[in-house]
């Protein structure tokens, strides 16, 4: 019997754990009892014919969590990661973070005063892992490329575009927000379109539902007509949803 792939893996893990998710309530998106994690989105812009948009990716091991998927560097909060000032805005902390990590990780310096606060994803409520995370967007690391042996199996710089279609054909592994992320970038041609939009548009946050369809499972966010579970039956036709019962995923925004 052939063994499962990467992505199957992960599309079966995403499917069980959809079995547990429950109706969202006010406190879930600022639960303290949740993990929090960050991760720096860099960006720069290609060389060479194609030129284009380019984010730097790594490959996870083909253990854990997120085993043998592509990601963006980053890890959990630290105490480290903490300042003096106990009330300090979740985001500082997290910033900080994503910072450490990205050089644990890759090598790579980022300087924290042009980061850019881009997303912040809680997910589906229920689920027995649930991680809060904040998503960076900066340019312009200092350093050598150096993936952490222990953490990283390789690290690329990709552009959006390829990464799905790759995703798509079932030859690269990603998870929803990082999926999401990618799909948002494709639409940008260099990196001053994003960090443009990023400072218009504000802080993206994806509070998630988890739900099944016919087609498998959905994921739901706020100006979605289904996304509160006593929606009124004269829907407008809004989507805001990922469906990823099958790939390649189908994202809707309306």
């Amino acid at each position: 019997m052939p063994q499962p792939t990467p992505p199957d893996r992960a599309l079966q893990a995403l499917s069980d754990s959809i079995g547990g998710a429950r109706t969202r309530r006010p406190e879930d998106a600022t639960d303290p009892a949740i993990p929090v994690a960050a991760t720096v989105v860099l960006l720069r812009d290609g060389a060479g014919p194609r030129g284009g948009l380019e984010v730097l990716m790594m490959e996870r091991p083909d253990r854990g969590s997120f085993a043998g998927a592509w990601v963006f560097p980053g890890g959990k909060l630290e105490a480290a990661d903490r300042g003096a000032d106990e009330g300090e805005p979740e985001e500082t902390v997290a910033r900080r973070a994503a910072i450490r990590e990205t050089r644990e990780e890759t090598g790579l310096i980022v300087d924290p005063r042009p980061v850019v606060t881009l997303s912040c994803w809680d997910p589906p409520p229920g689920l027995a892992l649930r991680i809060r995370t904040w998503f960076f967007l900066a340019t312009g690391a200092t350093g050598t490329l150096a993936p952490a042996p222990d953490e990283v199996v390789r690290a690329e710089w990709i552009r959006p575009a390829d990464a799905l279609a790759d995703h798509g054909r079932g030859g690269f592994t990603l998870y929803p927000p990082t999926w999401v992320t990618l799909h948002g970038l494709a639409r940008h041609d260099d990196t001053a379109s994003v960090l443009g939009a990023a400072r218009v548009g504000g802080i993206q946050r994806f509070e998630t539902v988890a739900r099944r369809s016919g087609d498998g499972p959905v994921l739901l966010w706020h100006g979605d007509d289904e996304y509160e579970p006593d929606a009124p039956a004269e829907a407008s036709g809004s989507r805001h949803r990922l469906e990823i019962g099958s790939l390649p995923w189908r994202y809707q925004r309306s």
